[in-house]
């Protein structure tokens, strides 16, 4: 079986993007890497350009940890930047003629495939899912790690404040961070990292930061100085033109961005697979067509810590306190300032059995005032400035309930999944897949709601949490050897009738 999967960036990247679905993409490329009657292949679009400017290819990767390894290539100079916010809403990543060419040579080329999974389709444009008009045997899977169908921002995130319930026929996509990215001025540097990884120089290496640095500062001032010509240079005209600003076409390019992406999706793909049962009821919600929308819980190296930990059978400790553990960024999309709030409203008698452990990068001088402050109301506080995996099970085993307070619809996070696989209980806001995997009612709350997590905390410090009930309802988290196991039975031919 020849397998071609596809995400913005390369698993391996230097700059560790993509998060968690380079994680995931790192871990089913190395499960499946080592099946012998299996052959697969990478590819990335939307990062790599060329100094001057060329046309639209594909080439093997020659940079990074996977360069020159068999099977592993990448598009140059794709019309559809990425990641998407790179180019927020361009129309280009709905159809760009020259880059889905490039993509259909590819597949010419080094293909056919009996399967392609795209784990994203930034990048690309859409109308490069049209493939089974050239190769209707190959099957089409899209994996949904994130909205970007729906979303131009992928998150539901709008103005990076609150969550966008109602889009307003494209009028608040159009007020979301459209101004916030010159594509030009992204595709210049993207070229020249490009041409230096190229040479051999790798992104944190003296070499590679020195020389960015100083051509991408030398690049401004020469904008800067070309500009300045254009407008001396430029005919004076006795009445300036009339400044018109008309918003109504661009909130039409967003309804008809979305329209096209779910159109695209449901006429092309064989499955879309939603990582959570939260992604496909809005995958669902949205358009994308019921009958090919599953649930599909990723695989995770983490479910082995499932097996080797025993259940939590009690929350409370001897003196009657608990410790809450948030891992992640002290971002207002991941709930960290509404958990602040949340903790600054406690009751002192419920306060002052509460410890809080914060394991994030530190954030600003306010939020660390405020951080510090409710140190002195809570039983006890610790701030870990940032952790890594080989730091995680030391951090994790002083925790005794983990909080997900989320206020986007995060699809299921990788740290509930690492909370959770080590039988550590999970309070968890009421959006996104966090909340799927201990199904307890009881351990979860409206997302934002301060009362109702002040509520939640008094619940456990009751001791009203049924904890034998809780892990009986609780989901196992999916091992690579299952979920590789459900991906070969998505893959499989239909059979002729």
């Amino acid at each position: 079986m020849k397998i071609l999967y596809y995400n913005w960036v390369d698993y391996l990247d230097a700059e560790s993007r993509g998060g968690g679905v380079s994680i995931y993409q790192r871990n089913v490329m190395a499960e499946l890497g080592q099946k012998k009657d299996v052959e697969v292949s990478f590819l990335s679009a939307g990062l790599a350009y060329d100094l001057p400017a060329r046309e639209v290819r594909w080439e093997p990767l020659r940079h990074g940890k996977n360069r020159n390894q068999p099977r592993h290539y990448e598009i140059i100079n794709s019309g559809v930047l990425a990641p998407a916010h790179h180019c927020f809403g361009d129309l280009a990543q709905v159809d760009h003629s020259a880059t889905q060419a490039a993509f259909f040579d590819f597949v010419e080329k080094t293909g056919p495939y009996d399967v392609i999974h795209f784990n994203n389709i930034e990048g690309l444009p859409v109308s490069a899912l049209a493939l089974k008009r050239k190769w209707p045997h190959t099957k089409v899977i899209f994996s949904l790690h994130n909205y970007y169908p729906f979303c131009p921002q992928v998150n539901f995130w709008y103005q990076e404040k609150e969550t966008c319930k109602d889009f307003a026929n494209g009028r608040k996509c159009a007020e979301c961070v459209t101004g916030g990215h010159d594509a030009h001025h992204i595709k210049l540097a993207n070229g020249l990292s490009f041409r230096l990884k190229k040479a051999g120089l790798e992104p944190g290496s003296r070499g590679f930061d020195f020389s960015f640095v100083w051509v991408m500062r030398l690049g401004r001032r020469a904008v800067g100085l070309q500009k300045r010509l254009r407008q001396l240079l430029k005919p004076k005209s006795a009445t300036p033109p009339a400044r018109t600003k008309d918003s109504a076409p661009i909130a039409e390019k967003f309804v008809l961005r979305r329209a096209e992406m779910v159109k695209t999706i449901n006429q092309n793909c064989d499955l879309v697979l939603c990582v959570s049962e939260a992604v496909r009821n809005i995958a669902v919600q949205y358009g994308l067509d019921q009958e090919i929308c599953i649930t599909s819980y990723i695989g995770t190296q983490q479910a082995a810590a499932f097996e080797r930990t025993p259940p939590r059978a009690q929350l409370l400790r001897g003196d009657g306190t608990f410790t809450l553990g948030f891992l992640g960024y002290m971002r207002r999309d991941k709930g960290f300032m509404f958990l602040l709030d949340a903790l600054e409203a406690l009751p002192d008698e419920l306060a002052k059995r509460v410890r809080f452990t914060a394991a994030a990068r530190q954030g600003d001088e306010e939020t660390m005032a405020r951080l510090d402050k409710l140190g002195n109301r809570l039983a006890e506080l610790t701030h870990v400035d940032g952790y890594s995996h080989d730091d995680l099970e030391a951090l994790l085993a002083g925790i005794d309930v983990g909080v997900v307070p989320v206020l986007w619809h995060d699809n299921l996070p990788q740290v509930a999944i690492e909370l959770h696989s080590r039988h550590i209980p999970l309070l968890t806001a009421d959006m996104g897949g966090a909340q799927e995997l201990a199904n307890c009612p009881e351990m979860v709350f409206p997302a934002g709601d301060v009362q109702a997590f002040c509520a939640r905390i008094s619940t456990i410090l009751k001791g009203e949490i049924d904890m034998d009930a809780y892990w009986r309802s609780a989901r196992a988290p999916t091992t690579m050897d299952t979920h590789i196991h459900e991906l070969m039975t998505h893959y499989a031919p239909v059979q002729a009738s």
